[in-house]
């Protein structure tokens, strides 16, 4: 059967992030009263309701907010168990450290595949419905080598951006020999997982890996063909973001404490600075500092870092609020890192945008603008998604 033609029309107010597409306006290329039409898994035609070609169907958004479809670009969903006492007691006053993930890691090895695989489709589906259409996840709950090759080959079935992240923390059977550990992560464990992701990744971070051991895991990650992204300077002050733009990373993750060399190096490199507020809102720790980077030229995204330890939420939308209400973001800011901005460092032209040839993703909120994500916070706003141009919400 030939593929159809849908046009969606009367879309009251669409951020199309291609302020190159006629009657769009501003950075965000905003076409009011304006139509998509979708071609397949693909955008075929964007511009004004009054203008739009003839085609085999038609969905009237009836004045609805559009937007690309959010790119979370930095997700931890291949676990088991889960750490609502430790969230709770650290919301009761302890504080947060990267030796909680082995709580984790002990449900993780525990679990069956089919454990692990309905979890993640469950979390995936979560996130759909608030209009996450492009997702990355980690491994880095397994810590063996049969545990990260499985975490890997599971998520590897349900999205094209798998990141290996065996140097997540030290095994507890490595405690007293690191260096061993990040032996195995860079030989056994790597060789078992290359074929399965397209990302290697590293916690260069106290109580994880320090600038020396990071660069190692990253630089064998590399040689195998793997492209770079770092968890860096979430906890304090540290060479992640620096080391990560060293490599040519494509993103340097959490940025929470930075200086101003690193912020430097941000804006002068390529390698995106993605914001998880989330993180932030379940540990109380200080909010990054977008304005900054911003204010110096960084590209910024914002991802939710869903995980069952320091941030469990897969909403970007909450994301969204969170960075204009606290970390410096305009609502126009804040939806561009969540849509081209996780793009961008997820090194992908084809999503984040609503144009010609880009993948037909497309949310539509029951709101008439996307400043609504952060003006009504908490509200289920998204009404209708298209992945890959086909109607999922």
């Amino acid at each position: 059967m030939a593929p159809t033609t849908t046009a969606i029309t009367h879309i009251g107010s669409l951020v199309t992030n291609d302020p190159s597409l006629p009657g769009s306006a501003g950075p965000l290329g905003v076409i009011q009263d304006a139509a998509v039409v979708i071609d397949g898994d693909r955008v075929a035609w964007v511009g004004p309701t009054s203008k739009a070609p003839a085609t085999d169907n038609a969905v009237d958004a009836e004045g609805r907010a559009g937007l690309p479809g959010f790119v979370d670009s930095h997700s931890h969903l291949v676990f088991a168990g889960d750490r609502t006492e430790e969230f709770n007691a650290r919301m009761s006053g302890r504080s947060y450290s990267a030796g909680g993930i082995r709580t984790t890691v002990a449900a993780t090895r525990a679990a069956t595949d089919a454990e692990l695989e309905a979890n993640l489709r469950r979390h995936l589906d979560e996130a759909l419905r608030q209009g996450t259409t492009t997702l990355e996840t980690k491994s880095g709950y397994g810590l063996s080598v049969h545990d990260e090759a499985r975490a890997l080959r599971i998520a590897a079935a349900h999205t094209d951006e798998v990141t290996y992240l065996g140097a997540h923390v030290v095994a507890p059977e490595f405690a007293d020999d690191p260096d061993g550990y990040v032996a195995l992560v860079t030989g056994e464990m790597l060789d078992a997982c290359a074929p399965h992701a397209r990302w290697v990744d590293v916690f260069c971070e106290r109580g994880a890996f320090d600038g020396d051991q990071a660069r190692t895991v990253l630089e064998a990650g590399i040689a195998k063909g793997l492209h770079a992204r770092v968890h860096a300077n979430q906890l304090g002050h540290g060479p992640g973001v620096r080391l990560a733009v060293e490599l040519g990373a494509a993103s340097a993750d959490h940025c929470t404490h930075l200086t101003d060399a690193d912020v430097d190096a941000l804006a002068s490199g390529d390698t995106v600075a993605t914001l998880l507020p989330g993180a932030e809102f379940s540990t109380r720790a200080p909010w990054p500092d977008a304005r900054r980077l911003l204010d110096a030229g960084a590209t910024v995204a914002l991802s939710t870092d869903c995980n069952p330890g320091s941030s469990f939420t897969s909403s970007v939308p909450f994301c969204v609020a969170l960075a204009v209400r606290d970390m410096g973001m305009t609502p126009d800011e804040a939806v561009w890192a969540a849509t081209a901005g996780g793009a961008a460092a997820l090194r992908r032209t084809d999503v984040g945008r609503v144009a010609p040839g880009a993948r037909a993703d497309l949310v539509l909120l029951d709101a008439p603008s996307h400043v609504h994500l952060a003006y009504r916070p908490g509200v289920p706003l998204v009404s209708a998604v298209w992945r890959r141009g086909v109607r999922e919400v």
